[in-house]
């Protein structure tokens, strides 16, 4: 099953807002990545953990996603929708059940290190499967159900109202066309989806050390 859905100065929010509005997405707005987000990045270099080609990481609590190349530079970065509920563990079993059953509070979106997949969902989309068994995957921002108000969620110059999804991250069209699928459509990249609820060096700790959890490699 798949699921379904898956900080600036005012000039810069009135043309995010009005770039979001009209299907696009600001590019490469060199917004310097979170001191957690820089730390996760240096640990993936020094540990060529990301096999030396382009990685992602996203930090749930700015809900932000830092695209960086092969030599743990950022490149680009967006802001990002995620899951509801606020969390760093998928229920087990939920991506077997229909999204009708999904509770508020199991609407996260799990922490950890994932290969990221090329996939379609059920409407023929192209994704990027995050956690097939959990039915996470990282898409474009969809504005199917007006009062979710995702466009204008992702337009605001707060993360606070950046959590609606049922786990999926969704991220700007423009940018997910532009930015993420000519580097990841021919292959599988890493992403690094930074833990809320406990420090990040559980997850990312000494160039020595494995990531405590992976996913789809």
């Amino acid at each position: 099953m798949m699921k379904n859905n898956c900080r600036f100065l005012k000039p810069r929010l009135l043309a995010l807002a009005l770039a979001v509005t009209a299907g696009m997405a600001p590019v490469a707005r060199a917004a310097p990545p979170s001191p957690d987000a820089q730390s996760a990045a240096q640990w993936a270099h020094a540990a060529h953990d990301h096999g030396n080609t382009p990685f992602i990481v996203i930090d749930k609590r700015h809900a932000h996603l830092w695209l960086f190349d092969a030599n743990g530079t950022p490149t680009a970065d967006t802001p990002v929708l995620l899951g509801l509920a606020r969390g760093d563990e998928s229920v087990p079993g939920i991506g077997e059940r229909p999204m009708e059953k999904i509770l508020p509070e199991e609407r996260t979106t799990p922490a950890g290190r994932f290969v990221a997949q090329p996939g379609r969902n059920t409407n023929g989309e192209d994704i990027f499967w995050i956690d097939y068994d959990a039915a996470v995957s990282m898409h474009r921002v969809r504005n199917g159900n007006p009062r979710d108000r995702r466009l204008q969620r992702l337009a605001t110059p707060t993360e606070e109202d950046n959590r609606i999804s049922y786990g999926c991250i969704n991220v700007p069209a423009a940018f997910y066309d532009n930015q993420i699928k000519p580097l990841f459509q021919h292959g599988k990249g890493v992403v690094y989806v930074l833990p809320e609820t406990r420090d990040v060096r559980s997850l990312f700790s000494s160039p020595t050390s494995q990531p405590k959890h992976s996913t789809g490699s």
